[in-house]
Protein backbone atom coordinates (compact mmCIF):
# COMPACT_ATOMS: atom_id res chain seq x y z
CA UNK A 1 0.00 0.00 0.00
CA UNK A 2 2.51 2.73 0.80
CA UNK A 3 4.67 1.61 -2.04
CA UNK A 4 2.09 2.31 -4.04
CA UNK A 5 1.22 5.46 -3.05
CA UNK A 6 4.53 6.36 -3.10
CA UNK A 7 4.83 5.68 -6.63
CA UNK A 8 1.46 7.50 -7.72
CA UNK A 9 3.52 10.60 -5.84
CA UNK A 10 6.55 10.40 -7.46
CA UNK A 11 4.20 10.14 -10.77
CA UNK A 12 2.90 13.05 -10.01
CA UNK A 13 5.94 15.39 -9.05
CA UNK A 14 7.57 14.10 -12.45
CA UNK A 15 4.77 15.45 -14.84
CA UNK A 16 4.80 19.05 -12.39
CA UNK A 17 8.74 18.99 -13.19
CA UNK A 18 8.60 18.65 -16.55
CA UNK A 19 9.53 21.75 -18.69
CA UNK A 20 6.76 22.47 -20.67
CA UNK A 21 5.39 25.92 -18.78
CA UNK A 22 6.89 29.37 -19.68
CA UNK A 23 8.59 29.70 -16.39
CA UNK A 24 10.02 26.52 -16.13
CA UNK A 25 11.48 26.32 -19.80
CA UNK A 26 15.41 27.11 -18.79
CA UNK A 27 15.49 24.84 -16.19
CA UNK A 28 16.42 22.06 -18.37
CA UNK A 29 15.45 18.65 -18.03
CA UNK A 30 17.49 18.09 -14.64
CA UNK A 31 14.24 18.41 -12.06
CA UNK A 32 12.27 15.88 -14.58
CA UNK A 33 15.02 13.70 -14.70
CA UNK A 34 16.02 13.76 -11.03
CA UNK A 35 12.66 12.76 -10.11
CA UNK A 36 12.25 10.12 -13.04
CA UNK A 37 15.40 8.92 -11.31
CA UNK A 38 13.67 8.96 -8.32
CA UNK A 39 10.97 6.92 -9.30
CA UNK A 40 12.92 4.22 -10.94
CA UNK A 41 14.53 3.51 -7.75
CA UNK A 42 11.31 3.52 -5.93
CA UNK A 43 9.39 1.25 -8.64
CA UNK A 44 12.52 -1.32 -8.42
CA UNK A 45 12.19 -1.53 -4.15
CA UNK A 46 8.45 -2.32 -4.23
CA UNK A 47 9.21 -5.24 -6.98
CA UNK A 48 11.79 -6.52 -4.99
CA UNK A 49 9.41 -6.18 -1.87
CA UNK A 50 11.63 -3.93 0.21
CA UNK A 51 9.30 -1.40 0.54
Amino acid sequence: MLGTILIIVLILLLVGALPTWPHSANWGYYPGGGLGLVLIIIIVLVLMGRV
